[in-house]
């Protein structure tokens, strides 16, 4: 529960059905914006950045709020110094590494349904449920598989490709096949018309605002030792300097502080020598790429599958696709048509139709030019 649309709708449709509900929400990191501004009347700087803050926080509040309302159990999982040591820390280390990771990728796995399991198991709770936009179905072999929800717009399977089979096998998503303007509808129907016009939660929970900010105050030292790097291009020479490779991602074309003269686009960065490769739109696209880490549900669903499609971002649309192995134990990703900004650290999500079947991190794309036409630059 965290005390949102979602997870207040969840709960309302379930107690409908019959269900005896009982409520977790984590506090993972704190924000400033999660507080009514009177309870950090007191706080000096150095405490409103360290993600430690004193008291609850609204949202918090407002899902306690909504447990004694409906009577039920509630609980709160405070796993703050966890988070920091896994999501926050590998958060920051991906982007000194050049890297731009998925930290709800890693959160969904390493607590949100981790945390759900342990409270479940401990609770005698034998099923679980989340306001996540996806639905769910069991092959005839018992394999779960998640499918995309039925609101395009709001789908959140790209984010749990790692919940591992032991876990959905215990998991309920009610909104799977509901728009969002449904379950706004549903809430407000049943007198909770405060909380059906509520704002839409953040992406990345523990960042407010540019990420880059966040860098800056919470790995200073390390963002002011890469601060004056070189843009470079293609061909290695230098164009001009740049705040540090952590400050930029592939794909980035606004913000970069340089004028060439034509539009100009992040399309490598190499950490090591704190360089941003600098080139055109056309040295974006790509149609094969590494990746590391994959796992399937089965495995007839990766290599040898020919009904596969990759989203290699949240928003992005699936492109048809097939897998290699490689002798590394890396898979060799091919897509029939370029796609465009390849972005080492971020998830390459496989589906057959709206059925996902894996996933995987994409890696850098170093020596992709050898598995390429000679026309295409080595990454």
């Amino acid at each position: 529960m965290s005390g949102g649309i979602d997870s207040s709708a969840v709960c309302l449709m379930l107690q409908a059905e019959g269900y005896e509900v009982v409520g977790m929400t984590m506090r993972v990191f704190d924000l400033p914006g999660h507080f009514e501004p009177a309870a950090l009347s007191g706080c000096d700087e150095a405490t409103l950045r360290s993600g430690r803050l004193p008291g609850e926080p609204a949202f918090i509040k407002s899902a306690k709020a909504l447990a004694d309302r409906l009577g039920i159990a509630h609980y709160v999982a405070d796993v703050r110094e966890e988070f920091r040591r896994d999501v926050v820390s590998h958060f920051i280390d991906e982007y000194a590494s050049g890297r731009t990771p998925n930290p709800c990728v890693r959160c969904n796995r390493h607590f949100k349904f981790r945390l759900m399991a342990e409270y479940a198991d401990r609770l005698s709770c034998p099923l679980m449920a989340t306001g996540h936009y996806v639905q769910t179905e069991t092959d005839a072999e018992g394999h779960v598989y998640l499918l995309r929800g039925a609101d395009a717009a709001k789908d959140q399977s790209y984010f749990l490709w790692r919940v591992p089979q032991e876990v959905l096998r215990r998991c309920r998503f009610p909104l799977g096949g509901m728009h969002k303007t449904e379950v706004r509808r549903y809430l407000a129907a049943r007198g909770y018309e405060a909380k059906a016009g509520g704002k839409e939660s953040m992406e990345v929970c523990f960042v407010e605002g540019d990420y880059r900010d966040f860098l800056e105050q919470h790995a200073a030292a390390r963002m002011k030792a890469v601060d004056g790097g070189a843009f470079v291009d293609t061909a290695g020479r230098q164009l001009g300097c740049h705040r540090g490779v952590p400050f930029y991602t592939v794909g980035q074309r606004k913000g970069l502080g340089i004028a060439l003269g034509t539009p100009a686009y992040v399309v490598r960065l190499n950490a090591a020598k704190n360089t941003v490769v600098l080139s055109t739109k056309a040295d974006l696209l790509a149609s094969a790429f590494f990746v590391s880490d994959a796992t399937f549900v089965s495995p007839r669903d990766g290599v040898g599958q020919t009904d596969l499609t990759v989203r290699i971002r949240y928003h992005s649309d699936p492109v048809a696709c097939r897998v290699e192995p490689l002798d590394d134990g890396r898979l060799l990703v091919r897509t029939p048509r370029p796609v465009s900004a390849v972005t080492p650290g971020q998830s390459a999500v496989f589906y057959v139709g709206n059925r996902l079947v894996g996933g995987a991190v994409i890696d850098s794309q170093r020596g992709i030019g050898l598995y390429t036409t000679p026309a295409n630059h080595e990454g």
